[in-house]
């Protein structure tokens, strides 16, 4: 597991940034999910973007082949922005929001959590770096899939 971290590291330092997510989508998409998510919550902010990014890639061909796969990793990330969790969920909303701009189908069934984050009657993120990372995210979406925010 630990090789697999650092290959996907690797990846994600790879200058051209079409070569390195060709190579990502290489990986099984069960293999590079893990990875993906510790490094969504990276420092830098380069790599923070292109694992944001891959994920949405590879949870969009996740979805494909098993979309329950899919859903699981969705809630994953809801899960990592509760406070229940233990953690923070840096980079979780901005991956949400990739992954939806990639798949209609998840988009359907998920936005209105994005929504929700925003939302003081609703799952509103106190910390504002969250709820600008959601901000970012129901952007991402609207920009990819305008239809998605009249249903």
């Amino acid at each position: 597991m630990r090789q697999l971290k650092q290959k996907v590291y690797e990846l994600l330092g790879i200058p051209d940034e079409d070569e390195s997510l060709a190579r990502i989508l290489d990986i099984p998409p069960r293999q590079a999910v893990n990875p993906l998510f510790s490094f969504i919550q990276h420092s830098d902010d380069s790599i923070k973007w292109r694992a944001v990014r891959a994920m949405g890639h590879v949870v969009n061909k996740m979805a494909q082949e098993d979309i329950e796969s899919a859903r699981v990793v969705m809630r994953r990330l809801m899960w990592s922005l509760n406070d229940e969790s233990g953690g923070i969920g840096w980079g979780a909303p901005e991956a949400m929001g990739e992954i939806m701009a990639h798949n209609s189908r998840l988009a359907g069934e998920y936005h209105h959590m994005l929504l929700s984050y925003v939302d003081e009657k609703g799952n509103y993120l106190e910390y504002e770096p969250l709820r600008r990372g959601a901000l970012w995210a129901i952007a991402r979406v609207r920009d990819s899939l305008p239809g998605i925010s009249r249903q």
